[in-house]
């Protein structure tokens, strides 16, 4: 299985592109989160900014816009823990195709609020695992055709045009740290990457509670139950799946795992030092840059992917003060910035 390929992935940015924002980046020095992770400034791409508050949406509108007549008629249905599931309502209500999402009932009650809010029909069962029973169930019944949350070419061909926006707004990097979950954002954007600049190193990031891709390539093949337990709820990812992780074996360099510690204190450096309101997944790179990456990197370009910001006020504020004191701990006495 090859990656999307530059003229495929231009494709997309092509169809997709009145319906996405072209979300920007941000050169970031802050002389504390320098001092930890050893990265002098470090190019943000502020990938929260995109509607429906994910990159979901670049996977699923370039789905949507691809179906066949009578597949627009069917309707589509997916799994999701939220962000696909948003993502998807969304491009639906664009192309006027009918949706149903399977969701866990653990999921963010703001997130299932807000896929209804944009259209989609939201099917609650017990856990991930069984969603994807009753995902099979209304596809058979149904004839729904299935969008996949990360699998498949045009999925991963819809996210790679995030790795192409990059590159095109900041061409000279050395690095591309990016969260993981399915696998279907890391295939992409190393797809575009690796077709760019082909130095350039591509890092993933996943919860140790959610290390299905870690494993899957230490194994040589995708792991088809993967037992989650980790705060970054839209990075746990019940199982991988082949295409995907046949494209994360040609153009992921390294993989790192955060525990939920360190999540949630890269929740606190975004509020802290850019008054960023991010979602665990959405700050799992700067948790990489503090905690598995710290002094790694020196001395390169580094790119970090913000991927997401779809939280509700009272999940976001606790996790923010577990991490706010765990900060001002374990930097007690350098919180004062220096600029020498």
């Amino acid at each position: 299985m090859q990656p999307p390929d530059l003229d495929a992935i231009r494709s997309a940015r092509a169809r997709i592109g009145t319906f996405v924002a072209t979300t920007p980046t941000l050169c970031w020095h802050a002389p504390r989160f320098a001092a930890v992770s050893g990265v002098d400034e470090v190019v943000l791409k502020l990938e929260f900014l995109q509607r429906t508050g994910s990159f979901k949406v670049r996977g699923a509108l370039n789905n949507l816009i691809l179906l066949g007549e009578a597949e627009r008629r069917a309707g589509v249905v997916s799994v999701s823990a939220g962000n696909h599931a948003i993502a998807l309502g969304y491009a639906c209500a664009i192309t006027g195709v009918s949706a149903k999402v399977v969701m866990p009932r653990t999921a963010n009650p703001a997130r299932i609020a807000r896929a209804e809010h944009y259209g989609a029909e939201v099917v609650l069962v017990d856990d991930v695992g069984s969603a994807f029973a009753e995902m099979e169930r209304i596809r058979d019944e149904e004839g729904r055709a299935f969008v996949h949350p990360f699998e498949g070419l045009t999925t991963i061909t819809g996210q790679a045009t995030l790795g192409l926006e990059l590159l095109e707004q900041v061409p000279a990097i050395d690095v591309v740290v990016v969260a993981v979950g399915g696998g279907g954002l890391i295939a992409g954007i190393g797809s575009a990457v690796k077709a760019l600049a082909p130095g350039c190193r591509v890092i993933g990031v996943e919860p140790t509670g959610a290390a299905g891709l870690t494993r899957s390539l230490e194994l040589g093949a995708p792991l088809p139950s993967v037992a989650v337990d980790t705060i970054a709820d839209s990075m746990g990812s019940p199982r991988h799946e082949p295409v995907s992780f046949a494209i994360c074996q040609q153009v992921v360099d390294q993989m790192v795992l955060v525990d939920d510690d360190t999540l949630r204190l890269g929740v606190a450096w975004a509020f802290e030092e850019l008054k960023l309101a991010l979602e665990p997944a959405g700050a799992a790179t700067l948790a990489a840059l503090i905690g598995p990456l710290a002094g790694e990197l020196r001395g390169q370009r580094v790119a970090a992917v913000l991927c997401g910001s779809n939280i509700d006020a009272a999940t976001y504020h606790a996790h923010l003060e577990q991490g706010l004191a765990s900060l001002a701990a374990a930097y007690e006495g350098s919180l004062r910035p220096s600029f020498d």
